[in-house]
């Protein structure tokens, strides 16, 4: 290939990685060691409209934000035994918190690496206590997100089945309403595109969440390629209303592997996590740190692409 043209094909995918997206939230899973890094997320320029954190409450690194600044989205964990949730998303309300969607159980069909693990039967009692009510104040309702497995589906048609039964009567069949699937999913691009068409034709014309994904302990080429084919696949399908890639953590702190996330080990954007959050590319080496200056090399990567585009033009 012509010097130029390589040079042409990597402004290119320069363009396409910086592209912006009302879509994008953040999955927030702070560190208390490293109360630093929370701001990067709200920081001037930041794609990201919207986070969850797995709990009925917003975070308070986050407290002096507007739900129309960073919509916080409440998720019911798991199992509880009372009406604390709904209790909570009320109060919430009440005091002037617009909460617009609420997050059903987390990987309720798992009892492995934070599923929450209930049967759906008593899953659908839960919900129909503390979650379908909230339809009534105009809250929109996510149904559970389900492991990438193929026990997921079968999971949420029998929660389904089980929450059907309970709020119809001898004279009157009805259903429980919800407003969106939540989707998750790790491993490569073909998979999770084929996931999300499973969820289609299980759930036709019901808008998909992604509120997990990434594809976890794979080398930095292979993990960016995959981060820009989603984010671009994510941002043109209609049919999905919000993702959030999981991976707002230093490397160190990792279960998705070294390169998989969005800040090195000394809390520097990687490119993955610039690139989310709207912003150029930054250079910065994901398993890199602790305590090294920020790297320039994004910089000077860039500026050489100016020049070539010069060139070329």
């Amino acid at each position: 290939m012509h010097p130029s043209c390589a040079l042409f094909v990597a402004v290119v995918s320069v363009a396409v990685a910086q592209t912006r997206s009302p879509k994008r939230g953040l999955v927030f899973v702070p560190k208390s060691a490293t109360p630093e890094d929370n701001k990067i997320w709200v920081q001037s320029g930041s794609d990201l409209t919207w986070y969850y954190n797995y709990e009925s409450t917003p975070s308070s690194a986050f407290s002096d934000l507007s739900q129309d600044q960073f919509e916080f989205v409440p998720m019911l964990w798991g199992p509880i035994d009372d009406t604390s949730f709904l209790d909570s998303v009320q109060s919430q309300i009440d005091s002037g918190r617009d909460i617009k969607h609420v997050l059903g159980f987390n990987e309720p069909d798992s009892q492995y690496n934070g599923g929450s693990n209930i049967e759906p039967s008593r899953a659908a009692d839960i919900w129909v206590k503390n979650i379908a009510p909230l339809a009534d104040k105009g809250v929109k309702l996510g149904l559970p997100a389900c492991t990438g497995g193929w026990g997921g589906i079968p999971w949420l048609q029998q929660f389904l089945g089980n929450c059907s039964e309970l709020v119809s009567t001898d004279d009157e069949k009805k259903n429980c309403t919800y407003d969106f699937v939540t989707i998750h999913w790790y491993g490569n691009f073909e998979g999770l595109a084929s996931h999300m068409g499973s969820y289609a034709a299980a759930f036709p014309n019901v808008t998909q969440w992604i509120t997990e994904y990434n594809f976890n302990d794979q080398d930095l080429a292979t993990t960016q390629n995959f981060y820009n084919t989603s984010a671009e696949y994510f941002d043109r399908m209609d049919s999905v209303g919000r993702y959030s890639l999981f991976g707002s953590f230093r490397s160190k702190d990792s279960n998705v592997g070294p390169n998989a996330v969005m800040l090195n080990n000394d809390g520097q954007l990687t490119d993955i996590g610039s690139w989310y959050l709207g912003i150029g590319s930054t250079g910065v080496d994901p398993q890199s740190g602790t305590g090294r200056a920020h790297s320039s090399r994004g910089g000077v990567v860039i500026f050489a692409l100016a020049i070539g585009v010069a060139l070329l033009l």
